[in-house]
């Protein structure tokens, strides 16, 4: 058994870090977790559908923390043109991210039709530009589609998106089934998948009494974790790192009555795992037997998709925590400024890993 692990150059190929306060507060919390390139979500408000909009907020980024390799993203909208397609791959922007109307957090703008923006998908696949898809569909009670089978219900769009554009990259994003897990295996090369951290340790019986385990997708049952599990263990290089991280103030995820006094908030959609990602990524691959896939799932599949190498010398080192009493305990939340409080994943639990600064 390994007392250290050296790994070049982590990267979590999908993190939310927000705008305004949170932003701040987040931001610095990505490094503290071990990641050097972080490709960054575009859901915020209003969402980021221009390449002048990514670029100012990859200059904010990289303002509160240079030390990050920023990777951004476009959100798939009608202002998403070829045109813009075209003027973003000169900036140096790696993707665009796809959510279905109303699915997920900041999801209003989200597509309905995937067909009108064929020739967007068509200019990506011209300019090497790879496509992020959350993947779950709209809830329809008429056709028996909720949170529990959404996933399943995308994947023929998946499909579709594979066969019609065979030269685009395209990611499907935390994968939370066995359905999807198949899916991703039977398509070519240039379909992958990003799972989360949080997805190879929950599944629904423990989201249902706890808010801060909920999220958008939602874990599902425990066959469809052995899937994810198992797929990492085998080292199957189309299968990576991406964490969500999506941080929510402490009072959005904790349902409290509305300021009218009479109904209650929703809970928001969202784990926080930014602060303990490679840590807690090395602790859970351990437990299922495959923190010898580490580096693939953390630092070589994911940047061999997205054709971003590691950098010399920003490799990462990893020992175990010792047997004392509070060693690699989880603390409790991430305060900032006016009052705003992020509760990090595993708070309170050991981590076996920790970062060798």
């Amino acid at each position: 058994m390994p007392e250290e692990i050296v790994l070049p150059a982590p990267a979590d190929f999908h993190v939310h870090v927000r705008q305004g306060k949170m932003c701040e507060l987040v931001t610095p919390q990505v490094a503290k977790g071990g990641v050097r390139t972080a490709y960054v979500m575009p859901n915020l408000v209003p969402p980021l559908t221009s390449t002048d909009a990514v670029m100012a907020y990859k200059s904010e980024l990289e303002r509160l923390d240079s030390s990050v390799q920023w990777l951004m993203t476009l959100y798939l909208h009608p202002d998403v043109t070829p045109e813009e397609i075209r003027k973003a791959a000169k900036a140096g922007i790696s993707g665009v991210k796809s959510y279905p109307r109303g699915v997920t957090t900041n999801s209003n703008s989200g597509i309905e039709d995937y067909g009108v923006y064929y020739p967007v998908f068509k200019a990506m696949e011209e300019e090497g530009m790879v496509l992020n898809l959350h993947g779950e569909v709209p809830s329809d009670p008429e056709k028996n589609i909720s949170i529990l089978n959404a996933e399943v219900h995308f994947l023929s769009h998946l499909k579709k998106l594979a066969h019609d554009f065979p030269n685009l990259r395209i990611v499907l994003e935390h994968a939370t089934t066995s359905n999807a897990v198949e899916t991703v295996l039977s398509l070519p090369a240039n379909v992958a998948c990003s799972i989360t951290a949080h997805h190879l340790y929950l599944t629904i019986d423990e989201v249902a009494p706890q808010p801060h385990h909920f999220c958008k997708p939602l874990a599902k049952e425990p066959k469809d974790r052995k899937a994810l599990q198992e797929v990492i263990k085998s080292g199957n290089p189309k299968f990576f790192l991406g964490s969500d991280s999506a941080p929510h103030p402490l009072s959005s995820k904790t349902p409290n009555l509305t300021d009218d006094g009479h109904s209650v908030s929703a809970c928001a959609a969202g784990v926080y795992t930014s602060p303990i990602l490679i840590p807690l990524v090395a602790t859970l691959l351990e437990s299922f037997g495959a923190l010898d896939k580490l580096q693939k799932f953390v630092s070589d599949n994911g940047r061999n998709f997205y054709k971003v190498p590691a950098e010399q010398g920003r490799e990462l080192k990893l020992r175990r925590t010792s047997r004392e009493e509070g060693s690699g305990i989880v603390k409790g939340t991430v305060k900032g400024e006016d009052g705003i409080e992020v509760l990090p994943f595993w708070t309170g639990k050991k981590l076996e890993w920790e970062i060798v600064n």
